[in-house]
């Protein structure tokens, strides 16, 4: 018997050595398969917010260096001498970053209330602390107050990304303001005056129209990553409170 388990451990049906974790898996039986998928199901959900975000803002990134490539972000900036377009990127950018951290730490705490003991210092450690022995009414307040401080800390990058359309819109005023000032209705009968008019108009709204083309699509992309950072403060926020709860009842 352990010869001919020898040999199906050496030899698989074709001929190579890969009958050795098939006679490994029959003599440990499904207990350790089951845990080694239960492991990598958990190491995979770890930081799953992290990696959400990483992989919509690499998307989205790829679609700004292919714009980039075909030479549409030059013709933007070069288009808008006024800077609107270029401080509206600025403004993302610092939006974008600011989420980025709030992502990591909130990713962070989920990690900590999955712990069996969160680290000391950490917010679902102060929570659990806090509603440890309290009754139901003082449990919810608890809770209110969690929501409360996450959503005061979230509420940056949510003002952030709407403060891009309403700088798109102001770059549209500013567009519209130079198209027409260099309109002059009493030079309209001037064959010489007519073209400089012209370039002038078309300079102003190339400005209106892309300034509010580049807050918008910045707006679009910087609410994705606040819906999701929104997203899991209440994933949090949810697995804290019915974590407190269930140390409640025992």
């Amino acid at each position: 018997m352990t010869q001919h388990i020898q040999r199906e451990a050496t030899l698989a049906p074709d001929g190579t050595g890969g009958g050795y974790a098939a006679v490994l898996t029959a003599i440990s039986g499904p207990a350790q398969g089951e845990d080694t998928v239960r492991r990598a199901v958990e190491s995979a959900s770890r930081h799953l917010l992290i990696l959400r975000f990483a992989l919509y803002n690499t998307a989205a990134l790829a679609l700004l260096g292919a714009a980039w490539m075909r030479g549409w972000t030059d013709m933007v900036f070069a288009s808008d001498n006024t800077g609107l377009s270029l401080g509206i990127f600025l403004v993302f950018l610092a939006g974008l970053a600011l989420c980025a951290i709030r992502i990591h730490a909130v990713s962070t705490e989920l990690e900590e209330a999955r712990a069996p003991r969160p680290r000391p210092g950490s917010r679902a450690a102060a929570y659990l602390a806090a509603v440890a022995g309290r009754d139901s009414g003082s449990r919810a307040t608890e809770a209110a107050r969690l929501k409360l401080v996450l959503s005061t800390a979230i509420a940056p990058v949510q003002h952030m990304a709407n403060s891009l359309v309403l700088l798109g819109l102001i770059g549209t005023v500013v567009g519209f303001i130079i198209a027409l000032s260099g309109v002059d209705p009493s030079s309209a009968g001037s064959v010489d005056a007519i073209a400089p008019m012209v370039a002038e108009l078309i300079h102003g709204m190339s400005v209106a129209l892309y300034t509010t083309l580049v807050g918008s699509v910045l707006h679009l992309w910087l609410k994705v990553n606040a819906l999701m950072l929104s997203a899991g403060a209440a994933r949090l926020v949810d697995r804290l409170v019915g974590r407190g709860e269930c140390d409640a009842r025992l």
